[in-house]
């Protein structure tokens, strides 16, 4: 599958006008290609209690399952000023679930596989040698 790491990227920062980030005023945008072909996207969600934000890759896996699954193929994330910035290990995990295997991210360091970004990872391909 091809990836177009520019239309990825242009995704991701037209989602940063939708995030709400009253308290940190740090936007992020993130979007990903699925293996049907479509891109899913996802900004960052803020609450007055901290610790119940919610990341830019919540959304992004919400809008996944809200427009018919499928998994993850490639993504990036980007900052407030489109500079493409590296997931939380939360959310490294998060997309390790909904990812093919070896899916692509860019990073900044460049373009890593999902097992790069999150090494020793233990997901749903692990579960599904005891079924």
């Amino acid at each position: 599958m091809d990836i177009d790491w520019d239309e990825l990227r242009a995704v991701a920062t037209d989602m940063l006008e939708h995030a709400y980030v009253p308290y940190s005023h740090y936007p992020v945008g993130a979007a990903a290609l699925v293996t049907d072909g479509r891109i899913v996207s996802g900004c960052n969600v803020e609450n007055a209690s901290y610790g119940l934000g919610l990341c830019a890759e919540c959304g992004l896996v919400s809008n996944l399952a809200a427009t018919g699954g499928g998994q993850l193929v490639a993504f990036v994330c980007v900052n407030k000023d489109g500079d493409i910035i590296m997931p939380c290990g939360r959310c490294r995990q998060l997309l390790y679930e909904f990812s093919v295997p070896g899916m692509l991210c860019w990073t900044v360091a460049g373009i890593r596989t999902i097992d790069e970004v999150l090494p020793d990872a233990f997901g749903p391909r692990d579960l599904e040698a005891v079924r």
